[in-house]
């Protein structure tokens, strides 16, 4: 409706800049037959887990630490705060520099992007766990690691969650810039692509794709983790 009142009514838009719902349908479906959509999906998503695993890793790892050494938290957190407002395409000069036109290039910008979140959402998230459970585990016996692993963690889940989520947020981004800077296989070359066509269906049907899946992992995993949790702790 939007499409037909602005272009064809109207005349606001030029058809080459508004695309309209059933072009981007038919380029979806083109994209599909000939199994360009489904390749660059494939690649895409499993350059994300990866790289999204490693931030998993460093981040908790990072966060630890930091708690472990307060001195360490308190030198490095603004400095991890301030290097996650950082655009994630900032790093992709960085990284070509380093690794050179490889796929540890875009894995890196992955896990550099994902990384400061997961880590500064666990250390605020333990840190800010109420004393009288830290307290009740130490009268029973708890110490050190075991703190952590048996109290801490488990009471800052929520919080720790939604940086997970925000992680996954910045991951998908640095992994699109990377694709698209450096025109690898993958969604963000499609994107170059058919900016180079001047494309706008194929631009359009691709962020739609993006979107979705974005949407489905949201869906399948964090919100299915976040009421177990819920359910777990008797929030619901």
């Amino acid at each position: 409706m939007a499409y037909e009142l602005g272009v064809e009514y109207l005349k606001v838009w030029q058809p080459n800049g508004f695309p309209s719902p059933i072009n981007i349908a038919k380029t979806l479906e083109i994209l599909l037959v000939d199994h360009t959509l489904g390749i660059a999906v494939l690649t895409s998503i499993t350059r994300l887990a990866i790289g999204y695993g490693i931030s998993l890793v460093l981040g908790f790892l990072f966060a630890l630490i930091m708690l472990r050494f307060k001195a360490l938290q308190e030198n490095l957190s603004p400095l991890l705060l301030g290097l996650q407002t950082l655009p994630n395409v900032c790093w992709v000069p960085l990284a070509v520099l380093w690794f050179g036109l490889r796929e540890s290039t875009i894995i890196f910008v992955v896990v550099i992007g994902s990384t400061f979140a997961i880590t500064l959402a666990v250390e605020s998230g333990v840190k800010n766990v109420k004393s009288i459970y830290l307290r009740a585990a130490q009268t029973m016996g708890a110490k050190g690691l075991k703190t952590y692993q048996n109290v801490a963690l488990p009471a800052a889940l929520p919080e720790i969650i939604n940086g997970m989520k925000q992680g996954w947020a910045f991951a998908w981004r640095g992994l699109i810039s990377g694709e698209m800077l450096m025109q690898v296989k993958g969604l963000g070359e499609i994107l170059i692509v058919g900016k180079e066509k001047a494309d706008i269906n194929q631009i359009i049907a691709i962020m739609v794709v993006i979107i979705v899946l974005g949407l489905m992992v949201n869906k399948l995993v964090f919100e299915r983790v976040e009421a177990n949790i819920r359910y777990r702790w008797g929030l619901d």
